[in-house]
């Protein structure tokens, strides 16, 4: 499992292992509803974006082969992971 403190930002642009297209992050801890499996992230083709539920796609940070851009982070973003390690902490006890 990905440590909090490592999930890329929204925004950021990735290459996946074996992809043929980058894709740019745009949710973090995302659960499939179909399975019920979490993933690290959320992400739509690059430069396209978001072109409706079909052209979205899971993944986890071990798949990324190269982070082409990091996405903003400022304090707000900080204070978001800080909680989100705190539900996850809390979750797992």
């Amino acid at each position: 499992m990905t440590e909090i403190k490592e999930l890329l930002p929204i925004g950021s642009i990735v290459w996946l292992k074996d992809a043929k297209r980058a894709l740019m992050v745009f949710g973090v801890k995302q659960t499939n509803q179909e399975t019920n499996v979490e993933y690290d992230y959320i992400g739509v083709m690059y430069p396209e974006g978001n072109l409706g539920i079909k052209s979205q796609f899971m993944f986890n940070h071990e798949d990324i082969e190269k982070v082409v851009f990091r996405g903003y982070e400022d304090t707000t973003r900080t204070a978001f992971i800080e909680n989100l390690e705190k539900f996850y902490e809390s979750a797992e006890k």
